[in-house]
């Protein structure tokens, strides 16, 4: 649920963050799932500070790409489950369990979930879309 793993985004998401590490999505390369097709961690000395949340990339190049667009590159409803946000939920989603749709990210929380997501994927952001902004007044933002 949410709580001290979340901070507030200028892009209208919470995006989930670790609160021992401030690392979102567990130091995974946000990019990668759509340059390399896979869940990848970024490198600690690449790192860049927004909105509260610390990213890790692969490489310079993945840096500067999503620091140019961190509304395309972060997950969609700041990586919780969008499955579990349309059941009026927030559940922290996995960096290993993902998929990218409308050429957004998604993190799931679990792998029934995302087969469900994946399935009608639509259907799944048109409802989570309508749950989110009542969701989005219950998360906590540092």
């Amino acid at each position: 649920m949410a709580g001290p793993y979340t901070s507030a985004s200028a892009v209208t998401e919470r995006v989930v963050v670790n609160r021992h590490s401030g690392l979102a999505i567990d130091g995974f390369d946000p990019v990668a799932y759509f340059t390399d097709a896979e869940a990848a961690r970024g490198q600690p000395d690449i790192e860049a500070s927004r909105d509260g949340a610390v990213w890790r990339f692969r490489n310079e190049a993945n840096r500067a790409v999503f620091l140019s667009h961190p509304d395309i590159y972060g997950p969609r409803f700041g990586g919780y489950d969008p499955v579990d946000v349309a059941r009026g939920k927030t559940v922290v989603g996995q960096a290993r369990l993902w998929l990218v749709s409308g050429e957004r990210l998604y993190l799931f929380s679990r792998e029934d979930n995302r087969n469900a997501f994946a399935a009608n994927p639509e259907e799944v952001v048109k409802q989570a879309n309508g749950q989110w902004p009542a969701l989005l007044e219950t998360l906590s933002a540092y």
